[in-house]
């Protein structure tokens, strides 16, 4: 790489580790923890590429992104965030920055999309100056919340197809926030001032149907509510209002429970709407499968039922426990109405574990992963979505090299420690559950640094 970065962090670990890769790769760093010496930089012309964090001791990263692209105009800025939440995703995205990475980042690919950003510098003349984001009614509490990687995947993608007029479909399990999600999605994009309008099974069931909804939606939004559970008739409608939107075409989206794949194989959907309305898809991950973020939806939830109800109450550690190794079948939805009901319930400030069993059960619902052809074909599904929003996660880049051998670590130490931890610490009964030599266990637990690893997640 050959330019001039401007890295701004209050975090000196980062600052450092980020001065001397880039320096290794030929790049000259400034690097900083104020943003005003940032700007000050960036006035005086210094750098090719900028790298923020956002929340900074003296300002807000974003709220500097109007002011770089009006005295800078073209300079890439790459935002790097530990405030991982799709709103710090949707205003990069609406300050124009050139990219938007969650911490904790891969450096590997931070170091990627910094050479992409210094390249389109050179290559691409600077653009003409970008004035403050158009202010608009927001959402004041939207529930989209989640720092683990399928929800930054998510984060992601909604931002990138936010201001786009592809069609999207959005899938995933009943309670997920399927239409949440579609209604984020035209609250921040440019026809946010236009009708978003819901259509069901009966807005279709007659011939003027159509014309009626496209009236109603004037260039908006329109979004088909479980598009697989229509009828042949109506989704033939469906592709006719997509080919002849009128004068006003809309922004087309649809949210499915279901595998539309499947329902097409088996003749209830029509290939040209599937094909049509799958511009880009969005997989909304069931609550199960980022059990990390229940906490911070918990505390969430309890500050609206706060708001909402004047009673003040958070969870002890037992109860947050007892939460995240339930399976949680109706998803975020089920959580919210489950801490509602604590929260009216409850006799004392902290809520226990005992009130959370009584309103979930005394045994919490896991999830089978293992046993029969049927759950280990469950278990490959999961890993092959997890696989796939990790390649999207890069958008038109490819994941750093090594991909192979990271993988394998990944499922390697969870799957170690989780043994072990079966087996009471005993490495010659776990090396025979796993089926491997106890002299392999012991090199793959040294390899792996499994004891450190339990240490941090302790801290």
């Amino acid at each position: 790489m050959d330019g001039t970065v401007l890295v701004a962090d209050d975090d000196r670990t980062i600052r450092t580790v980020l001065t001397q890769a880039l320096t290794r790769a030929g790049c000259k760093v400034h690097a900083t923890s104020s943003l005003t010496t940032l700007m000050r930089w960036v006035g005086e012309g210094k750098g090719d590429v900028v790298i923020s964090d956002v929340m900074m001791p003296d300002g807000n990263g974003l709220e500097m992104l109007p002011k770089i692209a009006q005295d800078r105009p073209g300079l890439p800025v790459i935002v790097i965030s530990a405030q991982n939440t799709i709103m710090t995703a949707i205003q990069a995205a609406e300050a124009e920055a050139y990219d938007y990475l969650p911490k904790p980042f891969d450096l590997p690919d931070l170091m990627k999309r910094t050479a992409r950003a210094l390249e389109a510098r050179r290559r691409v003349a600077p653009a003409r100056s970008a004035g403050e984001p158009a202010e608009a009614e927001r959402p004041e509490d939207l529930p989209l919340v989640g720092r683990t990687p399928a929800m930054q995947t998510l984060y992601r993608l909604v931002a990138r197809v936010m201001n786009t007029d592809l069609p999207v479909l959005i899938t995933g399990e009943s309670g997920t926030g399927k239409s949440l999600i579609a209604r984020a999605i035209h609250d921040f994009s440019d026809r946010r001032t236009l009708p978003f309008v819901t259509v069901t099974a009966s807005d279709l069931a007659d011939l003027e149907g159509p014309a009626r909804v496209l009236a109603r939606v004037k260039g908006g939004t329109l979004l088909f509510d479980e598009l697989g559970d229509l009828d042949m008739e109506a989704q033939a409608r469906i592709v006719r209002m997509m080919d002849t939107p009128g004068d006003h075409v809309p922004r087309f989206m649809a949210t499915s429970q279901g595998n539309l794949n499947t329902a097409m194989e088996q003749g209830r959907m029509r290939q040209d709407l599937f094909y049509r309305i799958g511009g880009a898809t969005i997989d909304v991950p069931a609550l199960r499968e980022r059990v990390d973020d229940i906490p911070l939806l918990a505390e969430h939830f309890l500050g609206r039922a706060e708001r909402d109800t004047g009673v003040a109450r958070r969870l002890s550690e037992d109860a947050l426990d007892l939460m995240r190794a339930y399976s949680w079948p109706g998803n975020v939805r089920q959580l919210e109405n489950a801490i509602r009901r604590l929260v009216l319930t409850s006799r004392a400030d902290e809520i226990s574990r005992t009130e959370v069993e009584g309103v979930l059960g005394s045994q919490p619902e896991v999830e089978p992963v293992l046993g029969g052809v049927g759950e280990a074909d469950n278990l490959s599904a999961s890993i092959a979505r997890h696989l796939r929003r990790y390649f999207d996660l890069h958008g038109n880049m490819l994941p750093p090299p090594g991909l192979y051998g990271r993988i394998l670590r990944e499922m390697e130490m969870p799957l170690i420690e989780i043994a072990l931890e079966a087996t009471g610490g005993n490495q010659a009964k776990c090396a025979d559950l796993l089926g491997i030599n106890r002299n392999t266990l012991r090199k793959k637990i040294t390899d792996l640094d499994i004891s450190v690893t339990r240490r941090r997640k302790l801290m």
